[in-house]
């Protein structure tokens, strides 16, 4: 059978004022963790060397015949296909061009970006040094637009030789025709036919001559820097919100594991919450905190209200809770006859059960171990009172009487008050008082 909705509706409300009430038990450990990560975060900040990053901006423009084109879209509205030529910028022939310019072994890695709808590669190099940073961007363009020139100036080339090499193939297809037609007699049909295809080799000589004067006079532009980078003034990492951030993510993370992994572990009883979270036993009232007026009378109609029998047996844990010198008794006036588990016969004779909780000095272990074995002996708990520095003294002590012989009992009068059996000790504590008043 499946919860009903009310059920299911209050359940993750439930789940969640579980959560905050643990982290609200154990915040001195969440926020120490916390704390701890923060330290940790601002430590390493510390610790990192300062990195600086210069951003040189370069305008690229396309070569004819060369380029690749680049699909329209949303993000790249331009015919020029940058993502590629951001590739191209950060290839090994690149960076090879950029150590021989600044005649170091190895260039630091660089990172070139394409702002959506434009054709500028941004070229940012990340180095311990201002100078180098700025010094390294530079050659990263310089090198970049230098292999793009003498791309397109190779392939330009491999087109003029092309163009040039099937332009010397027509021309030499068009003297022979030329000398074929002068053989032939004019006005026949091979004639004809010699002088037609003579016209047509004529007007692709014509094509390709102007093709391979077109591609001479091609200007080469890779394109240009529009921006050159500067030494950075300040560092780009380590960054401050970035460190930090992290590390009280970090330490709220791990002060939230901590505290619930604590909270698993730990069974001492500390407040009363955790007597009914611990133990599922009900606390019937808290002593340990500022004791409003009606407390103890609550306490008492609870305890004659739950006791099915006459005899209730109260139950200390730890066993000197009531003999402890910080003790403050409370008198707590109530019909029955309590038991305080002195007399090996108590248990036999008890109807019910309350536990008194020493708050800080009781595990739920105890607590639970305790209500097993009352509830081996058919003993019902009827709950728990919580106490630190006062304790509910539900039967006073009461004075031994002397034996006294029916007799002397009846000549001095004081057979009057009878008692009946019925009459709980509670009871005749209180008669006593009335009559001596």
């Amino acid at each position: 059978m499946s919860p009903s909705p009310d059920l299911q509706a209050r359940r993750p409300r439930a789940d969640l004022d579980e959560h905050l009430s643990l982290l609200r038990r154990r915040w001195l450990l969440l926020v120490g963790c916390v704390v701890v990560g923060g330290t940790a975060g601002l430590a390493l900040l510390r610790a990192t060397p300062p990195a600086y990053t210069a951003v040189t901006q370069v305008l690229v423009t396309p070569v004819d015949g060369q380029d690749q084109s680049n699909q329209v879209s949303n993000r790249q509205r331009e015919p020029l296909n940058l993502d590629t030529e951001a590739q191209i910028a950060q290839s090994a022939v690149v960076s090879a061009r950029v150590a021989q310019a600044l005649r170091i072994p190895a260039p630091q890695p660089v990172e070139v970006s394409v702002p959506p709808n434009s054709a500028v590669l941004w070229i940012s190099v990340t180095a311990p040094e201002p100078v180098t940073a700025a010094a390294q961007s530079r050659a990263y363009a310089d090198a970049y637009l230098a292999n793009r020139r003498e791309s397109a100036r190779a392939a330009t080339a491999e087109r003029q030789q092309a163009v040039a090499a099937k332009l010397k193939q027509v021309q030499a297809a068009l003297d022979a025709a030329v000398k074929e037609a002068g053989r032939l007699i004019k006005g026949s049909a091979e004639h004809t036919i010699a002088t037609q295809r003579q016209s047509m080799l004529n007007r692709q000589a014509a094509s390709l001559t102007l093709k391979y004067d077109a591609l001479r006079t091609i200007a080469v532009t890779p394109g240009s820097v529009i921006s050159e980078a500067l030494p950075p003034a300040r560092p780009s990492s380590p960054s401050l919100p970035l460190f930090l951030g992290t590390g009280l993510m970090a330490g709220l993370l791990l002060g939230a594991a901590a505290a619930y992994a604590r909270d698993r572990l730990d069974t001492r009883l500390r407040t009363a919450a955790d007597v009914e979270r611990l133990t599922g036993l009900p606390v019937l009232t808290d002593l340990s905190a500022s004791r409003e007026h009606g407390v103890l009378h609550e306490l008492a109609c609870a305890v004659v209200a739950s006791c099915p029998g006459k005899r209730l047996l109260v139950r200390s844990l730890p066993a000197d809770l009531y003999a402890s010198s910080l003790a403050e008794p409370l008198a707590v006036s109530a019909p029955l006859s309590v038991l305080d588990g002195s007399d090996v016969r108590d248990l036999a004779r008890a109807d019910a059960a309350l536990v008194l909780v020493g708050l800080g000095r009781v595990a739920s272990t105890e607590v639970v171990a305790a209500v097993r074995q009352l509830d081996r002996h058919g003993v019902p708990v009827v709950g728990v009172v919580t106490a630190t520095d006062a304790v509910p003294e539900f039967v006073p002590l009461l004075d031994p009487r002397t034996h006294t012989p029916l007799g002397k009992l009846v000549a001095t009068g004081e057979l009057q008050v009878s008692v009946s059996a019925e009459t709980t000790p509670m009871q005749s504590f209180h008669h006593r008082q009335r009559k001596q008043t």
